[in-house]
């Protein structure tokens, strides 16, 4: 659905994670297509890798209503719980939580989630699994022990670019994004983070090499992890595994 926010429907349970669903978050702009409700509908719950406006954003959570399960970094809890929602569970890295029939297991991400007046908690990955496993990375930079993620994920939801001229600390650029992708080895890759949100006032020509970054993305792959499968989602678009 753009940028970080991808529906995953896995043994009957619909996962949405960090829920992106308004035309502007604060001083960045959607430019891909609108996300219609019709899509996301109703969720069992929402993953939240960390609390950054562009991974956590209240006004699009509100779309989806205060009783929507939210499953978070530990410490974000009790300040959700103050902006109106009803069910949110706290996860630390190796921790699980059960929705309908698959485990939500959190796992290690390195980026500084802390979020302006907001509370100092940190960033998680996370591993849905069912028969499949589909690991969503949030925000993270490339770290080794990605090759001990268990169970090994079946389809990894991995970033490889952002909305700004440059990548701070915590992000992974193509490249290692596909480095990643080789220590993880899944079956399935699907490149996120990308042509989506851009700074207001920023040219277009930055914008026109955050898209390609799927595409470099997908090449460095195929020479890393030739046995990897790229599959490249435009927001709204959708695969089966």
């Amino acid at each position: 659905m753009g940028h970080s926010t991808v529906l995953i429907e896995l043994e009957g349970v619909r996962l949405l994670t960090d829920p992106v669903l308004v035309s502007r978050v604060a001083h960045l702009r959607r430019h891909a297509p609108p996300v219609e409700e019709s899509v996301f509908g109703e969720p069992d719950a929402v993953l939240i890798s960390h609390l950054h406006h562009d991974h956590l954003d209240l006004s699009s959570l509100r779309r989806l209503g205060g009783d929507t399960p939210l499953i978070v970094p530990a410490g974000a809890g009790r300040w959700l719980e103050r902006k109106g929602f009803n069910f949110v569970t706290e996860l630390s890295v190796g921790e699980d939580a059960s929705v309908g029939g698959v485990t939500v297991t959190a796992v290690d991400a390195r980026h500084d989630g802390r979020r302006f007046a907001g509370p100092r908690v940190g960033s998680l990955g996370y591993l849905v699994g069912g028969r499949r496993v589909v690991y969503f990375a949030g925000d993270t930079g490339l770290f080794a022990e990605m090759a001990d993620f268990a169970p090994a994920p079946d389809v990894a939801l991995v970033p490889v670019a952002g909305w700004g001229p440059r990548l701070g600390p915590g992000h992974m650029t193509p490249s290692e994004a596909a480095q990643a992708v080789a220590l993880m080895a899944p079956r399935i890759a699907i490149p996120v983070h990308w042509g989506t949100l851009r700074r207001i006032g920023l040219a277009g020509r930055h914008g026109e090499r955050n898209d390609e970054a799927p595409n470099r993305f997908a090449e460095q792959v195929a020479t890393l992890a030739p046995d990897v499968e790229v599959r490249i989602l435009r927001p709204g678009e959708e695969t089966e595994p």
